[in-house]
C-alpha cells in the first residue's frame, strides 16, 4: 500500500475531513476578532435605616381653675382689708394678686418628658451592572469573512460545519461569480 492510501485510510478511520470527504464535513476557521458583548441591567433595591428623633411631651396642670380660685379668694381678702372707696381698690388688687398666685400654684405639677422616637426611613437605590451576554466573533474560512455571536470565546480557531450542495437553478448571473 502506498503512503497516500495509508494516510487516507487513517484519516477516514479517525474521522478527520479530507478533500474526499463528501458534500458536508467539519473543519476549522481562523478567528480574526473576538469582542465581548454586555447588557446593562438594573436591579433596584431598597435601603432602609433608622433615625432616632428627640421628642418632648409636656404635662400641664389646670392653671385656669387655680387662677379663678385665687382671684376669688384674693378679692374676698382684699374686701376685708379696705374701707369705703379703698375697699373696691383693695378687692381689685387682691383679686389680681390672687389670680397670679393661684395660676402659679396650679401649674406646679407641670413638667416635660423627653424621649427618642424611632423613625424608619427607606429609599430606592439603582443597582446597575454590566452582564456578559456573549461574544461577537469575526472569522475567515476559505478566504471569506463571517461574523457571528457565540455564548463563549472560541479562541484562535472556530470549529465550523461545511455543507456543500449544488445550485439547482444557477440563473443568468452564474457566469459572473468568482471561481
Amino acid at each position: 500500500m502506498s503512503k497516500t492510501a495509508i494516510a487516507a485510510a487513517v484519516l477516514a478511520a479517525v474521522g478527520m475531513p479530507s478533500a474526499f470527504a463528501g458534500p458536508n464535513f467539519d473543519d476549522y476557521a481562523r478567528v480574526t476578532q473576538v469582542t465581548p458583548e454586555y447588557q446593562r441591567v438594573n436591579s433596584p433595591r431598597q435601603e432602609c435605616y433608622s433615625e432616632y428623633v428627640p421628642e418632648r411631651q409636656s404635662h400641664r396642670g389646670s392653671s385656669l381653675a387655680g387662677s379663678i380660685i385665687g382671684g376669688v379668694t384674693g378679692g374676698l381678702l382684699g374686701a376685708q382689708v379696705g374701707a369705703g372707696n379703698g375697699r373696691v381698690a383693695a378687692s381689685a388688687t387682691g383679686a389680681a394678686i390672687g389670680a397670679i398666685v393661684g395660676d402659679r400654684l396650679g401649674s406646679r405639677g407641670d413638667h416635660d418628658e423627653y424621649y427618642e422616637r424611632e423613625v424608619r426611613r427607606c429609599r430606592n437605590v439603582d443597582d446597575i451592572e454590566d452582564r456578559l451576554t456573549g461574544y461577537r466573533v469575526a472569522y475567515e474560512y476559505q478566504g471569506r469573512s463571517y461574523v457571528t455571536t457565540l455564548p463563549y470565546d472560541p479562541g484562535p480557531r472556530l470549529p465550523v460545519h461545511v455543507d456543500v450542495a449544488p445550485i439547482s437553478n444557477p440563473g443568468p448571473d452564474y457566469g459572473r461569480w468568482p471561481r
